[in-house]
C-alpha cells in the first residue's frame, strides 16, 4: 500500500527496445522505465543469466521461481532441463539494483557475453525477462528478423494478429 491507504499497482512492463552501458565494473544501468517497472514490483533484486551464452537475461526473482519450478517438474526430458539449469546456474547470480539504477552483472556471464569492457548493449523485454544483446548479437538478430518479414507478417495477420 502506499501512503494514504491507496494500493500501489506495478507499472506496465516496459515496451520498446533501449541501449544502456555496462561500465568497466560490470554493472548495467538499466533504463528509468525498467527501473520503475522492477520497483513497482517490489523487485529491487533480480537472477541474471543466460541459457545460451549469447543473450543475457534478467528475472525478476518471481519469475525466476517460476523457471525453477519449470526446470523441477519438466519430465518429457529432465537430463535436458537440469543441463540448462546447469548451465543457467553456472553463469547466473543474484543482484540487486543499487540505488543508481545499476546492476552488476556476474562475473563468468560477462566473460561468456564478451561484456568485460565498457559498451553499450540493447535491452529487450520479453515476457517476463529482459533480454541483453550486445551491439553484434543485437544486429544479427535484427538481420534475421528483417528476412522475409513481409511473408512473416502476413501469416500472422492470417493467425489473428491486427
Amino acid at each position: 500500500m502506499a501512503e494514504g491507504g491507496q494500493t500501489t499497482l506495478p507499472v506496465e512492463p516496459p515496451r520498446g527496445i533501449r541501449q544502456a552501458s555496462v561500465d568497466a565494473k560490470g554493472r548495467l544501468k538499466l533504463p528509468s522505465v525498467m527501473q520503475q517497472y522492477l520497483t513497482s514490483l517490489g523487485e529491487r533484486k533480480v537472477f541474471i543469466t543466460s541459457f545460451d551464452y549469447r543473450t543475457g537475461r534478467i528475472y525478476p526473482l518471481s519469475a525466476w521461481r517460476q523457471i525453477e519450478r519449470f526446470f523441477d517438474e519438466f519430465q518429457e526430458a529432465p537430463e535436458i532441463a537440469e543441463h540448462v539449469s546447469l548451465i543457467a546456474n553456472d553463469v547466473g547470480a543474484d543482484s540487486e539494483m543499487d540505488s543508481e539504477g545499476r546492476l552488476l552483472l556476474p562475473q563468468e556471464l560477462r566473460r561468456r557475453l564478451k561484456l568485460d569492457t565498457p559498451q553499450q548493449v540493447y535491452l529487450h523485454p520479453y515476457k517476463s525477462r529482459i533480454n541483453i544483446y550486445t551491439a553484434e548479437v543485437y544486429a544479427e538478430m535484427k538481420a534475421r528478423a528483417e528476412e522475409g518479414l513481409a511473408e512473416k507478417v502476413r501469416l500472422l495477420e492470417q493467425k489473428g494478429l491486427k
